[in-house]
């Protein structure tokens, strides 16, 4: 008679163990296809970024735009120390103060571009 009470007992106990054992590893599985999606998202989005840095790269190599913007940026940094043209420098700066944001965002953008997108954010980013 125990056998009779025992027996459907263990059967019970048991499908209800690997019912248990089916959805763990139904999560796992869940959790492992989900970490190898996000990793190609992850992996297809730093790729995209160093090819564009690289075809940016290349387009650049013969381009004076760099040089320019090195040079156009720094005539302010060398008149402030030229005595004389102090005034310049001061007058230059109220008018561009004056300026509509639109210019300065395009400006940044248009050295963020020349510059490379990852220099120009390591740069901000000391």
């Amino acid at each position: 008679m125990l056998q009779s009470i025992i027996g459907p007992i263990a059967g019970l106990a048991g499908s209800w163990l690997d019912a248990k054992s089916q959805a763990q590893a139904a999560s796992a599985k869940l959790k492992l296809t989900e970490a190898e999606a996000k990793a190609k998202i992850m992996l297809s989005k730093e790729t995209s970024v160093a090819d564009w840095e690289r075809i940016m790269a290349q387009g650049s190599q013969s381009s004076w735009k760099d040089e320019w913007f090195v040079i156009v940026l720094s005539i302010p940094l060398v008149l402030a120390f030229i005595p004389g043209t102090e005034g310049w420098v001061d007058s230059g700066f109220e008018q561009l103060s004056k300026a509509p944001d639109w210019y300065f965002y395009s400006l940044g953008i248009a050295i963020s571009a020349s510059f490379g997108v990852i220099g120009v954010q390591k740069f901000f980013k000391r």
